[in-house]
């Protein structure tokens, strides 16, 4: 007689779930104790975001608000010494914690007490550290703690200073920190476990890259950083496209950088030679009318201007041949007509630009055959592979590269928020706009996934390859193409800016997205879209500065999108009227910062000159965000269910349950 089977309650793929599960978990304890664990670690108060869009190189800026939280630190500061600590002195605390290792010593020297100065900073430090850590897990703590006084400061930042068993316990914690020479090594590894406390989570809205002196540095500091995520902008796409080996890419680069005289970011930053550059242009273009080259900062480096505006010529060139290539092999991108070197009348001294002639403000083309005008001069093509090379054998430029793609995306949904640079192309009666590529309709998220993808062709696939090329090609598109969600204008004027005298034909014309944004309901499809439709889901924006000078609102769509540039980078300030704005998004709602300009960290550190900041509400919780109401939550409740699952399994004999761990 055959035996019955058992019966099981699991599936077989819920079952090989289950076996895996238990290895992590092997018996009853084990999972129960997860649950318990979680399941408290779900009532903590949502952490705090910080959003911050722009950055365009300016790496001083960009530090000191990231020190200060855009302002957070400085009003935990304010909340718990006001009736305490007199205002310089808090401002002093608020610097010190921003620049530890530079403020410091300029404290020292003007205390006249070393030792009661470093005790009352120390015990200060431990408040705030204290209060800033109150709404995590104490696992969550440690992670940012030293491994070398970990078990200290985890006693000072735990410590009850009310139970006086313990008063000469803590105190002399402290008066042995001093009196065995460790004091300053506490408070600089007091203040940067603040700053990493006051803020769980970083998010980047784009464009770290030109116009600034050192995007390079930036980006050090942001790999250094844990919990941050990136949105391209256009401006980062286009140097992942020259790190990639773009040859267009890579004079795009060079001519935006060339075109602010920001030479050191290539040659000190990423260590990339301009020097057959620099001579080729110096011969061919030894002559030529440099007034239409000459940098917009004259200011910067070493190079003298007419040195830099001959380089300037040069690469413009290159980059207009480069791009007349890439637009005949690319008619899905729909630039025909904007390969402009084959629209010129070089005897005459015109070009034809959407079916109307203009003459050119100079027609200086020594490298130019009339007869190919895109076809690179031999010195041209030495240039150009000795500046491929040197942006694809540039170690850190290719660390940068590779940590913007594994941390980055064309957009990110993050707790019920719509992270993009751009734009979501759109109609003017307010529908998708639809792309075409390689014979598929791609309009709204799809068309963000399809650009996202092919991102990432143009760096990953096989060196050689016809899917690395197309992919490098579509970089240089989304720097500018006309339905690209990281530009979203209708072209790029670069040329016409330089060579015609017509403002008209400078227009860059925004996408109707930026009318349709004013509509509520706009920015509700555009959520739906990418399945958001909390009632507390927002759009982030950047990418567009918004001209607060002439009374322009960044919060839109009825307070359902926000754009936050405001012009961080300082050739937008005057256009502006202000320095940026950054967005703060705690367990209590969401908060838009407006800066302005930040004049120099020296200054902040000597004069404790913080950036002036205004804050405005935008979305007030109806109860405060716990845990479980972030992304990260609902995983975490997901994994109690599947742990209670295991716990069944284990009682039914389904699993097998090793009991003797414990």
């Amino acid at each position: 007689m055959t035996k019955p089977k058992k019966q099981t309650a699991l599936s077989a793929k819920e079952l090989r779930y289950m076996c895996a599960l238990a290895e992590k978990f092997p018996n009853t304890a084990f999972a129960a104790s997860e649950i318990i664990r979680i399941e408290a670690l779900l009532r903590l108060p949502k952490g705090t975001e910080h959003f911050m869009s722009d950055l365009h190189g300016e790496n001083e800026a960009f530090i000191h608000i990231l020190n200060n939280a855009s302002g957070v630190i400085r009003e935990k500061i304010d909340n718990l010494f006001s009736k305490t600590v007199s205002a310089p002195d808090r401002a002093d605390l608020a610097t010190l914690i921003y620049y530890p290792a530079q403020k410091l010593p300029e404290l020292k020297a003007r205390t006249g007490d070393l030792n009661d100065f470093y005790s009352v900073t120390l015990y200060r430090l431990i408040a705030l550290c204290r209060l800033v850590s109150s709404k995590h897990a104490r696992a969550h703590v440690r992670k940012y703690l030293p491994s070398s006084c970990e078990h200290i400061l985890d006693e000072l930042l735990h410590a009850h200073f009310e139970d006086h068993n313990k008063d000469l316990y803590y105190s002399e914690i402290v008066e042995s920190i001093i009196r065995n020479d460790r004091a300053d090594a506490y408070i600089t590894r007091l203040c940067g476990i603040i700053k990493r406390l006051a803020v769980d989570r970083l998010h980047i809205v784009g464009d770290l890259f030109d116009r600034g002196a050192r995007p390079d540095q930036i980006l050090d500091t942001l790999i250094a950083y844990r919990d941050v995520d990136i949105q391209w902008g256009n401006h980062d796409v286009v140097w992942m496209g020259a790190a990639a080996g773009s040859p267009l890419c890579v004079l795009t680069v060079l001519k935006t950088t060339l075109s602010y005289n920001n030479l050191d970011v290539l040659e000190t930053g990423y260590g990339i030679s301009l020097r057959t550059l620099d001579q080729m242009a110096e011969h061919v273009y030894a002559d030529s009318d440099l007034a239409l080259w000459r940098s917009k900062d004259e200011t910067r480096g070493g190079t003298h201007w007419h040195d830099c505006a001959r380089m300037h010529k040069a690469v413009t060139v290159m980059m207009f041949k480069a791009e007349a290539a890439v637009i005949a092999r690319n008619p899905d991108f729909k630039l025909e007509g904007r390969d402009f070197l084959n629209h010129i009348d070089y005897a005459a001294g015109t070009v034809v630009r959407g079916g109307k002639t203009y003459s050119l403000r100079e027609c200086d083309f020594p490298t130019v055959d009339p007869d190919e005008p895109t076809r690179f001069s031999p010195e041209e093509e030495s240039v150009l592979h000795d500046l491929v090379r040197g942006f694809r054998e540039s170690e850190r430029l290719q660390r940068h590269v590779q940590f913007l793609y594994a941390k980055g995306a064309a957009y990110t949904c993050f707790n019920g928020n719509l992270l993009y640079h751009g734009a979501v192309p759109m109609t003017e009666d307010g529908e998708f706009a639809v792309e075409v590529f390689g014979g598929k309709r791609y309009s709204g998220k799809s068309l963000f996934d399809y650009c996202d993808r092919r991102a990432r062709e143009g760096y990953f696939s096989p060196e050689g390859s016809a899917k690395r090329q197309a992919g490098q090609d579509f970089l240089w598109y989304l720097w500018c193409g006309p339905l690209s969600p990281l530009y979203g204008r209708s072209a790029m004027t670069t040329f016409e800016r330089i060579y015609i005298e017509d403002a008209e034909t400078h227009k860059e014309i925004k996408d109707p997205y930026y009318q349709c944004i004013a509509d509520p309901g706009a920015a509700e499809k555009i959520l739906a879209e990418f399945g958001l439709v909390h009632e507390s889901s927002h759009i982030i924006n950047g990418h567009v500065p918004v001209r607060a000078v002439e009374g322009e609102n960044p919060v839109k769509a009825g307070g359902k999108l926000i754009v936050i540039d405001g012009g961080f980078c300082r050739a937008y300030h005057k256009q502006t009227g202000i320095a940026g704005y950054t967005l703060v998004y705690n367990s209590h709602g969401l908060t838009l910062r407006t800066h302005q300009p930040f004049e120099s960290a020296k200054k902040a550190i000597l004069e404790d000159e913080d950036i002036l900041s205004r804050s405005e509400i935008i979305y007030t919780a109806p109860r405060r965000m716990l845990v479980a109401d972030t992304d990260a939550g609902r995983e975490k409740a997901e994994l109690v269910g599947d742990l209670r699952q295991l716990i069944e399994a284990f009682r039914s004999g389904e699993v097998q349950e090793d009991t003797l761990l414990s």
